[in-house]
């Protein structure tokens, strides 16, 4: 990925014409208790542009029917649509085969998936599985249990205040027994950018595969799974302008060879027989049952308009976003902000004073400003900053600036009535 350097990035930010694409999402124009909707909680999920509900309208409306193996018009139809959707995924994060890209639920699935394929198949008493300060639950449980049965014990990236990954003691952690690494690429609950390439750099030195949670950053910038030279890469659909339901598991084609199937049934088999089955070819032998058909289209449907859109353009409007609402919020007194890293994506996560953050998004949201309060999934970080949660503004490439205002003011007004 080449550098965008900052004359770059408000030139592209300069020229985004926002309301353009919120004339796009139908659901941001509304009223939420009297006010206008301001949507702050895209870390948690993401609004739908129409070009994605109507292809899934179309899908039900036209050709719904399951895919493969039908020898019938609206079943090649259905297919054709459901496999281009496996194709932009593909070029999207530029794997080099379709095969690689594997349709699962979403991050939470993907992550389970590895370990308990390639987890279980390669990890073995008194090894260790690496990860950071910073995962989400669904990147730290999965490993935990994966450890649990083996006999395994996970290690941890430690973080500093700012909510930056310290890479001299990542280099303490690495040595031979080590298995995978799985790290987040950009925090939910703090923002950070991690330096994924040094990671995979330095865990490639001693032959250990990498995986990568990209559910926080597909959607905001460029991902290149070939120049990362990451061996997994996970992300989720409904964080990408997508449905739910749906997600994406990129593999080494080498790799994802070699591990066992996950679950078994219709779809991931070649020939079944009562003392032998033997399995179907990739990216098949991972999709076991009829898949979620809608969520594939209507994915690729939101991969296509993200590309449109363009992700450099996306990445330097959001930049500009999270300066200028870091700027207002910072400037309120009793506000502290949680992830001040030198490299950050849209999130703000903040807290005012001693005030419980549930009351903060309750008195927010009379005021018709969604935000997300709490643990953000992720409770050992928040044990580090000796809290129980943050409240946290996620925002994306049809946010503004007056929204940004107007969260300014709530938060000030808010304040004063404790």
């Amino acid at each position: 990925m080449t550098p965008t350097t900052l004359t770059q990035k408000k030139s592209a930010a300069s020229s985004f014409n926002v309301e353009k694409i919120r004339a796009d999402f139908p659901l941001l124009h509304q009223n939420v208790n009297g006010y206008p909707l301001v949507y702050f909680d895209n870390g948690a999920t993401s609004q739908k542009p129409k070009s994605v509900i109507d292809a899934i309208n179309q899908y039900y409306s036209v050709y719904n029917s399951n895919v493969h193996r039908g020898v019938h018009y609206l079943s090649g139809k259905a297919t054709d649509a459901y496999e281009e959707s496996r194709r932009i995924a593909q070029r999207f994060i530029n794997a080099k085969s379709e095969v690689e890209i594997n349709f699962v639920r979403g991050t939470t699935e993907a992550v389970n998936l590895v370990a308990q394929t390639y987890g279980r198949k390669y990890v073995k008493e008194g090894d260790e599985i690496i990860i950071s300060a910073m995962e989400h639950h669904s990147n730290t449980v999965p490993w935990q249990m994966l450890c649990e049965e083996k006999g395994a014990k996970l290690r941890v990236i430690p973080m500093n205040e700012a909510g930056e990954l310290l890479m001299d003691e990542y280099d303490k952690l690495l040595n031979e027994r080590t298995r995978i690494v799985a790290v987040v690429h950009v925090s939910n609950a703090l923002g950070t950018i991690n330096p994924v390439a040094e990671i995979i750099k330095r865990a490639h030195a001693f032959n250990v595969p990498v995986l990568l949670d990209c559910a926080q950053s597909v959607q905001h910038m460029a991902v290149d799974v070939q120049e990362l030279d990451c061996d997994f890469l996970c992300f989720s659909g409904h964080k990408v302008f997508g449905p739910t339901g749906i997600g994406i598991l990129y593999g080494k084609e080498k790799l994802l060879e070699d591990m066992p199937p996950w679950q078994g049934g219709g779809e991931m088999i070649k020939e079944v027989r009562f003392d032998k089955t033997t399995y179907n070819d990739l990216p098949y032998k991972f999709e076991a049952g009829t898949p979620n058909i809608e969520g594939g289209i209507g994915l690729g449907a939101a991969i296509d308009y993200v590309t449109n859109v363009g992700l450099d353009n996306i990445a330097a409007y959001e930049h500009e976003l999270l300066e200028y609402g870091t700027q207002l919020l910072q400037n309120i007194e009793g506000l502290r902000i949680y992830g001040i890293a030198r490299e950050k994506a849209s999130v703000i996560s903040f807290l005012v004073d001693d005030i419980h953050p549930y009351d903060f998004g309750v008195i927010l949201d009379k005021m018709g400003i969604a935000i997300r309060t709490g643990h953000h999934c992720c409770q050992p970080l928040m044990h580090q900053y000796n809290i129980e949660g943050t409240c946290r503004a996620s925002f994306a490439f049809y946010n503004t600036k007056g929204e940004m205002d107007r969260l300014a003011e709530a938060v000030k007004k808010a304040k004063s009535m404790f």
